[in-house]
């Protein structure tokens, strides 16, 4: 990485809370965004024709760089958030899969190091505790009921560091576990799940505040059973994970999303496993080996979607060059609503005198990815850009 002590951002286009700025300035100061706004200076760096954003926030992603978090395995976690990072993923919370609790909990006892080293933001507990109906990607013979004491038994593992749970809570123990989560304010989300509507809304009323990737994995709307996604869309109370790769959701169901709950209740996630990043191939997601063909993830026999290749500087693209999301609710959902989530709104999400130096720079007119920086250094990038020189 470069260092940077002082450095000033000329010209762009700056998408901030308020609205989107033409032709701004932004000064980092160490770590930090020291102001916004002021005169060009000498020495300035010249983003004409670039806009700055928010460094995006990932809730759910499993890997990446053909690494993968539920290795358990430092090197491969470091990989895989680096591969992020350069994607523009400035805040990572990592996700595990079903595997035995036993595995889980060393997996977790070595990302929880990661946290303390400021590389991850997080642990989020995807399985065991989910719908052998509902599995996808999960073994189903490692599927276990949520039981309080085996949830609690992983988010000790976690050592603090425990962000969110996927359960299903339909399942003996789920409303329990669901309590106990939000007690110990971990994010308690409804995924894989065969949940009826009646029990997502005891779900939600028992503290449940996320729809781990919504549609997915999920019983469908019916007129009469219209089932967990109208309850979990429709109360305020949740927050709602989209996965926009064309491949898991039609664009017309993301509009539906959006359209009832909006961009402050959407959260678009990678959910990415081993192969984001990289080529074709065979790569493994916990116990199951994964088969990445086009760019879209399988298990081998075809019986299920395997999380995504996905990176979040294509999911931002894509919400603007595909979907119809104006700038300022694709940085909502990337950055400020995923930041608002974890608590962690006070210093990450929006570019705001104060906060964390994230930032992402992508071209004005393409929406490629052009340069990154996190926590006041530039991950990639940096050196693309001239400094404005003296009259």
């Amino acid at each position: 990485m470069l260092a940077t002590d002082r450095t000033a951002l000329a010209g762009a286009r700056l998408v901030l809370p308020g609205g989107v700025v033409e032709g701004d300035r932004l000064t980092v100061d160490g770590e930090r965004i020291a102001g916004l706004g002021g005169d060009t200076e000498p020495g300035d760096l010249d983003l004409t024709g670039y806009t700055v954003v928010p460094g995006f926030v990932d809730l759910h992603v499993h890997g990446g760089g053909g690494a993968s978090y539920t290795s358990g395995i430092a090197e491969e976690a470091l990989l895989a958030a680096r591969t992020h990072l350069e994607h523009g993923t400035t805040t990572t919370v990592a996700s595990t899969v079903t595997g035995e609790i036993d595995e889980v909990a060393r997996q977790a006892h070595v990302l929880s190091e990661l946290v303390e080293d400021g590389v991850l933001a997080g642990i989020h507990f995807e399985g065991p505790f989910i719908s052998h109906n509902r599995c996808g990607a999960h073994r189903p013979d490692l599927l276990r009921d949520p039981d309080p004491a085996l949830v609690r038994k992983l988010v000790d593992a976690a050592r603090g560091h425990a962000r969110m749970v996927t359960l299903a809570p339909e399942l003996p123990g789920g409303l329990d576990s669901v309590r106990m989560l939000a007690d110990l304010g971990v994010i308690a989300a409804v995924g894989h799940t065969d949940s009826d509507y009646a029990t997502t809304l005891e779900a939600i009323d028992a503290g449940a505040t996320v729809a781990t990737h919504l549609f997915n994995a999920m019983p469908g709307i019916a007129h009469r059973a219209p089932g967990p996604i109208v309850a979990l869309l429709e109360d305020d109370r949740v927050t709602v994970e989209l996965i926009n790769d064309g491949v898991h959701l039609h664009p017309s169901v993301l509009d539906l999303a959006y359209g009832t709950a909006g961009a402050a209740r959407v959260a678009l996630i990678t959910d990415a496993m081993g192969a984001a990043g990289m080529g074709d191939g065979l790569y493994p997601l916990g116990p199951l080996q994964v088969e990445v063909e086009d760019g879209v993830a399988m298990l081998p026999d075809g019986s299920s979607i395997a999380g995504s290749t996905l990176t979040l500087d294509r999911v931002f693209r894509r919400a603007l060059t595909i979907g119809k999301l104006t700038l300022a609710q694709a940085v909502e959902s990337l950055s400020a609503t995923p930041a608002r989530l974890l608590g962690l709104a006070d210093s990450i999400g929006s570019l705001e005198a104060g906060k964390l130096a994230d930032l992402v720079v992508v071209d004005s007119g393409s929406y490629d990815l052009v340069a990154v920086m996190r926590h006041g250094r530039w991950a990639v990038g940096g050196e693309k850009f001239a400094t404005v020189k003296s009259a």
